[in-house]
């Protein structure tokens, strides 16, 4: 539908443990590093039909999700105003917090 109208945006909210795992946290991480890949296929093939496909990364939400862990959240209309500014900019990847930065940067790290 979104080629048919001449492109849009499509958004995956994924998680800094898509790009790795905890003890706690393999099938979880595991389901996020798919939909990681699936996100950059999802980009590269809606490409030609205008669409832009942003994937979002945080640590922790200030959501039921979360309510149990201590730890600094963010505040779901943060990320929501964070995910349209960077849809707005035509980002590929919005980092919404410190640990989505810090993860991400050791990607490339010995």
């Amino acid at each position: 539908m979104l080629g048919a109208n001449g492109g849009g945006a499509l958004v995956n909210v994924l998680s800094g443990l898509a790009w790795m795992t905890l003890p706690t946290t393999g099938g979880y991480s595991s389901a996020k590093a798919a939909m990681w890949a699936a996100t950059n296929s999802l980009r590269q093939n809606l490409l030609d039909q205008g669409t832009l496909v942003t994937a979002v990364y945080a640590g922790y939400l200030d959501t039921d999700m979360a309510a149990w862990i201590d730890a600094p959240k963010t505040a779901p209309e943060a990320v929501a105003a964070a995910t349209l500014d960077g849809v707005e900019a035509g980002e590929h990847e919005v980092l919404i917090d410190e640990f989505a930065r810090h993860v991400r940067g050791a990607l490339s790290a010995p």
